[in-house]
């Protein structure tokens, strides 16, 4: 299971915080990944990291010098720092695992794109509005 929080409305030119927490081998230890979906929209990719030794992290163009991602592994945990929000980043945001071991979550999310939601886990969701 994957637990998002820390959405919320805010105005542009702020901050948010998102977390999500992993439970029950939902955390995988090659990628952790966030996306977002707009209403009406298909998801997209923000931000990806590995989370074996690599530490790597990936970014959407979207998500580029405005949002950091970073991990706590001893907590299942990862992070996404959003700042200088704009009104077009407000949409559903999604923690999300690939069920199989490997980095196509984070390929994917550095691109934009989304995975077939059955192929990982997902949370429920956090909204973010930016107004």
């Amino acid at each position: 299971q994957l637990v998002e929080s820390g959405g919320g409305s805010v105005q542009a030119g702020e901050s948010l915080r998102l977390s999500c927490t992993a439970s029950g081998y939902t955390y995988n230890r090659y990628c952790m990944a966030w996306f977002r979906q707009f209403p009406g929209k298909e998801r997209e990719g923000v931000a990806g990291i590995a989370t074996d030794a690599d530490g790597r992290a990936k970014y959407a163009d979207s998500a580029k010098g405005r949002f950091t991602i970073s991990r706590d592994n001893a907590k299942d945990t990862v992070h996404l720092q959003m700042n200088n929000l704009k009104p077009e980043d407000t949409a559903m945001y999604y923690c999300a695992a690939d069920r199989n071991p490997g980095y196509r979550y984070c390929t994917m999310a550095a691109r934009g794109q989304a995975p077939p939601p059955d192929s990982g886990y997902w949370g429920q969701g956090t909204q973010v509005t930016v107004s």
